[in-house]
């Protein structure tokens, strides 16, 4: 037989996991041609920003709208302005990522922004949800006074994926999304549930993908070494199927309640509303809480939170 009932999902959670899988969509489509600036987008953007590019839209606005054709929408054509300027910011925390360095918001505006310093609040913002959404790569404010942020990997973990030399991209954000999907079917999820999600978030198994590079190698071998993942054949099913489970790395270095509350945040839901997931990470804490001091029961409680409301 197939996967069990186990590995299934609730009804109720069908709205999040898609909203789940268009949030992570949005951030992965590009926006411009150069791979370094690929992953940014946001849903709002893509959905606001014509398809057409800004130098035939405006070609089209010198030679004056005719019966045929409206006018272009100047606040689509800013929206495009935006966009540029979010993947240019992505492009720019992504190297700072990797060279660990520091950023104020000064060097953003100088750098990035330049003369949209108004618009600086919505571009930082969504550049920072496509590098948590993309990447897994948060963006922590450590010093308010100069407005200096580091990028650290999204709740708690510790692997990013990229190679000894600084090579590549960080890969972390796929194994967030992964350990979503296996967290809402109920903490196992067949191989092929697995891939009917990553290919609605354009991954493909055996297509080299610009941030993950091989997708099955990514999730059945590299991230499995790693622990983060167990990938194991579904008990006395014929023919053999396969289906993953959370490995016990991602068990010591995070929980089901951060990811829950990370994972609602970004699609603007409530933890309390999904009360299969809730109970399941409240029994998770409860039974993580005797093994951590105090200190560490606050954090592991806590909101996962970004900090780009306070640069704003």
């Amino acid at each position: 037989t197939g996967s069990s009932e186990e590995g299934a999902a609730s009804p109720s959670l069908s709205p999040l996991i898609q909203g789940t899988t268009e949030v992570v969509l949005a951030a992965r489509t590009p926006s411009v041609p150069q791979i370094s600036q690929r992953a940014c987008s946001s849903s709002t953007a893509i959905k606001a920003t014509p398809s057409s590019k800004s130098n035939e839209a405006s070609s089209s606005q010198e030679e004056g709208p005719t019966t045929l054709q409206a006018p272009p929408n100047p606040e689509s054509l800013f929206t495009e302005v935006l966009q540029n300027k979010v993947s240019e910011l992505v492009h720019l925390l992504s190297i700072k990522y990797v060279t660990k360095e520091p950023i104020t918001k000064a060097e953003m505006l100088e750098t990035v922004i330049r003369e949209h310093k108004d618009h600086f609040p919505v571009v930082f913002k969504k550049a920072c949800e496509c590098m948590e959404i993309v990447f897994g790569i948060e963006v922590k404010e450590v010093d308010p006074t100069s407005h200096s942020c580091m990028l650290i990997k999204l709740l708690d973990l510790t692997y990013d994926g990229m190679l000894s030399d600084d090579q590549g991209m960080p890969k972390t954000g796929l194994l967030v999304f992964i350990l979503g999907i296996i967290f809402m079917h109920r903490n196992r999820a067949s191989e092929e549930v697995i891939w009917e999600m990553l290919n609605m978030i354009g991954v493909h198994a055996g297509k080299n993908d610009f941030i993950y590079g091989e997708p099955r190698k990514l999730i059945t071998e590299d991230v499995v070494q790693e622990k983060y993942l167990e990938y194991q054949q579904v008990p006395n099913s014929d023919p053999p199927c396969y289906e993953f489970l959370w490995g016990p790395r991602a068990h010591a270095e995070t929980t089901k309640m951060k990811l829950l509350k990370f994972f609602t945040r970004v699609t603007g839901n409530d933890p309390t509303a999904l009360p299969h997931c809730y109970e399941d990470a409240l029994k998770d804490e409860r039974e993580l809480r005797p093994k951590l001091p105090p200190v560490m029961v606050s954090k592991s409680s806590s909101v996962t939170s970004s900090s780009f409301s306070h640069l704003e």
